[in-house]
């Protein structure tokens, strides 16, 4: 078990404990803020265990079959939940509305709210985790898992708001109505999930930070005589992958030219540590090196 996969299982023994509670929460109750509660814990557990198993699968050296490893599968597991959002608002969404035309009293508000805050606490905790771990293994799945949880801990704290206005007003429409403002939070979350995990599937280029340290290693070089065209970058889970042409002095030995390229790879693994570095040599001065310019970047 990696250590990224440690704190998928942290996340499942969190889902387990706080579905228990907020289904606990909403029996007390009868709350329909408090079901929709409960409902996105159970997509909680299901993004957490497919997490999990794309944690395993991501892990994987490479073969002969996948050159570049396996560490797509994450945008698997946070594309996964994603989905799953969408699928928990949409049920909390029908279960709100159909209060909303025949609303009913709550019961034992106080218990109830109590464990629900309970729960949060949990989610709140093991989030913070999360994101540590996340950035610590580069792992986009820890992190969309961390987002999730944080996202959990304020639809709670809004359904316990709504709960108590309910209390202190008497209008029980509120109930549903908070159920339904949930319903519309999670599902923004679960949008950008799945736009995250799309972009990722497709190649997309390493965050501009990298991508700023990545030229300033770059045009250190050119200050001194140096070129680059045909820059390419792209993430893959928690690996970065970086081709580019290097131009030099035509007059340049083979070996010269292999050492640079060596120094060159080595001063970007240094600002990107991890990445896999390709670099093709090319003469500065000579026409056929420039066939190839409509891939700068």
């Amino acid at each position: 078990m990696t250590g990224a996969g440690r704190f998928a299982l942290l996340s499942i023994a969190a889902a387990v404990v706080t579905i228990a509670l907020k289904t606990l929460a909403w029996w007390l109750t009868d709350s329909v803020g408090l079901l929709s509660d409960a409902l996105e814990g159970t997509v909680n557990l299901a993004g957490a265990t497919v997490m999990l198993a794309m944690l395993v699968v991501a892990s994987r050296p490479p073969d002969e079959e996948h050159a570049y490893g396996y560490s797509k599968a994450e945008y698997f597991a946070s594309g996964f939940e994603g989905m799953m959002i969408l699928l928990a608002a949409s049920l909390i969404a029908y279960a709100a509305i159909d209060r909303l035309f025949f609303p009913r009293p709550l019961d034992n508000i106080g218990a109830g709210l109590i464990v629900s805050v309970v729960a949060a606490a949990i989610n709140y905790a093991v989030a913070r985790k999360l994101f540590e771990a996340g950035r610590r293994y580069n792992s986009i799945a820890l992190e969309a898992d961390a987002h999730h949880l944080i996202t959990d801990v304020w639809t709670s704290a809004g359904v316990v708001v709504g709960v108590i206005a309910v209390v202190l007003t008497g209008w029980l429409w509120l109930d549903p109505l908070i159920a339904l403002a949930v319903a519309a939070n999670i599902v923004w979350t679960g949008i950008k999930l799945v736009r995250r995990s799309l972009l990722g599937l497709m190649d997309r280029a390493l965050p501009a930070h990298d991508l700023l340290a990545l030229n300033q290693v770059l045009d250190r070089y050119r200050a001194q005589g140096i070129d680059f065209h045909a820059l390419r970058t792209r993430q893959a889970g928690v690996r970065s992958f970086v081709s580019v042409h290097v131009l030099m002095p035509g007059e340049w030995s083979v070996a010269r030219g292999h050492d640079l390229a060596h120094e060159i790879d080595d001063e970007i693994c240094k600002v990107l540590p991890g990445a896999t570095v390709a670099t093709h040599i090319e003469p500065l001065d000579h026409p056929e090196s420039y066939r190839d310019i409509d891939l700068d970047r």
